[in-house]
C-alpha cells in the first residue's frame, strides 16, 4: 500500500509537471504564431487586442482540453496493468 501511495504522490508531481511544462510550450507557441501572423498580414488595429483575442479563443479550443490526456493515459495505463497483474 505504501508502495502504491508514493506511485501515486511521485507520478502525479512528474505528471503536473509534464502537464506545466507542455502547456507553456504550447501557449508559447499559439502566440508566436499569431505574431507572425499579425507581421505577415499587416493587419490594421490594436496588436495586442489581436493576440489577447486568439489567446482568449485557444483557452476553450479542443487542443488545450486535450492536453489533459497527459494526467488520463498514464493513469489509466498503471491501473489496467494493476488489474491485470492482481486479478488474472
Amino acid at each position: 500500500m505504501v508502495a502504491l501511495m508514493r506511485l501515486v504522490i511521485f507520478g502525479g508531481i512528474a505528471l503536473g509537471a509534464l502537464y506545466l511544462g507542455l502547456s507553456w510550450y504550447f501557449r508559447a507557441r499559439h502566440r508566436a504564431r499569431m505574431e507572425q501572423d499579425w507581421d505577415a498580414v499587416g493587419r490594421p488595429g490594436n496588436r495586442d487586442a489581436y493576440i489577447a483575442e486568439g489567446m482568449a479563443q485557444y483557452e476553450h479550443s479542443l487542443r488545450r482540453r486535450l492536453l489533459w490526456l497527459v494526467f488520463i493515459v498514464p493513469a489509466s495505463a498503471v491501473t489496467l496493468l494493476v488489474w491485470l497483474t492482481n486479478f488474472n
